[in-house]
């Protein structure tokens, strides 16, 4: 794939950007329905087996994504529960939500950083440059969910979106 994702960690942020081969409605559409977010979300090897979504101001997103991958040695059957909690939303243009590790019953962990997310979708050259700015509370918060491996798993997802998004024009 030409369009890897960029890095950059300042301060507290973490900013990501890749550019997707799809018209901004489709990416902006990937990341609102869950028909598109079980077909991408996660890293290579997990699926989506609980998505429940109510996009909007206000709404909350819950989902569990689980290890489908035997060759992942312990994390084959695990699962990861996760909760977003929308707060703006510009069709086509921008979603912001908070971003919580959860259980199955949608509370929020007391233990993991919980994160800003602004997503921006942007026009570019007839392709879609995505901007995630990730928000934490400070740089020790950001440094625990980059030490779990969140940037690989990010890559991974983002190429999995790209995939779909190839799929279904």
């Amino acid at each position: 794939m030409s369009n890897k994702m960029i890095t950059k960690v300042e301060g507290r942020e973490l900013i990501l950007e890749r550019v997707f081969e799809a018209p901004r409605e489709l990416v902006f559409l990937a990341f609102s329905e869950a028909e598109h977010l079980k077909q991408w979300w996660g890293p290579r090897g997990w699926t989506l087996t609980v998505c429940d979504i109510d996009f909007r101001p206000g709404g909350v997103w819950h989902y569990c994504m689980k290890c489908m991958d035997e060759n992942q040695g312990d994390f084959y059957g695990m699962e990861s529960w996760g909760k977003a909690v929308y707060e703006d939303i510009v069709k086509s243009e921008k979603i912001v939500y908070v971003d919580y590790f959860s259980d199955a019953e949608g509370t929020e962990s007391a233990e993991m950083p919980s994160t800003d997310v602004t997503l921006t979708f942007v026009e570019f050259e007839g392709k879609t440059k995505l901007i995630n700015r990730a928000l934490y509370a400070s740089p020790e918060a950001l440094k625990t969910v980059l030490d779990m491996g969140m940037e690989q798993g990010i890559s991974e997802t983002w190429d999995r979106l790209d995939e779909h998004l190839q799929s279904v024009q």
